[in-house]
């Protein structure tokens, strides 16, 4: 019997199979699944921020909402249970423009866009390859991340549920 593990925002878990995690509300934020198929291990991260730079103190909590520190903490948790860095594939949702502004170039406006580069630098860094990729747009998204086979399934009231 599976269970349903919730990660809240600026927030980060793992799980064995079958247990599945999930995150609500992604709508500038980004999700970043990651999965070691050979262990069966699935680690999910709920991005706030794209920079640790932005914060004056990085306490653990704090480091959770950014993507160049929150990603980091996902890989030491996940390879804590076992997993293996080189095993890690990635899977990435979320960084909508959920509101229009009137100057495209604010740094508020483009928050997602800006979560989303930085979770590609992070990764790029950490050598995990993005397998699947459902970013940008105008709508929020909950993304479910299945341990039992790495899938990610989006689901939006806009758009309706899909499956990476």
């Amino acid at each position: 019997m599976s269970k349903t593990v919730t990660v809240g925002i600026a927030d980060l878990n793992a799980v064995r199979s079958p247990d599945v995690l999930v995150t609500y509300a992604l709508g500038s934020c980004a999700g970043i699944c990651l999965y070691d198929s050979a262990t069966k291990i699935a680690g999910l991260a709920h991005i706030l921020l794209p920079s640790s730079s932005m914060s004056r103190n990085v306490d653990l909590k704090e480091a959770m909402k950014f993507a160049d520190t929150g990603i980091v903490l996902l890989v030491k948790k996940m390879e804590g249970m076992g997993a293996r860095r080189a095993n890690l594939k990635a899977k990435i949702a979320g960084g909508a423009q959920m509101f229009a502004f009137k100057s495209a170039s604010s740094d508020l406006g483009n928050i997602g866009a800006r979560n989303v580069q930085s979770v590609k630098q992070t990764l790029a860094q950490l050598h995990i390859p993005i397998i699947a990729e459902d970013t940008g747009k105008d709508y929020g998204r909950t993304v479910f991340f299945y341990g039992e086979n790495g899938a990610m399934k989006v689901k939006s009231v806009k758009k309706g549920e899909w499956v990476y």
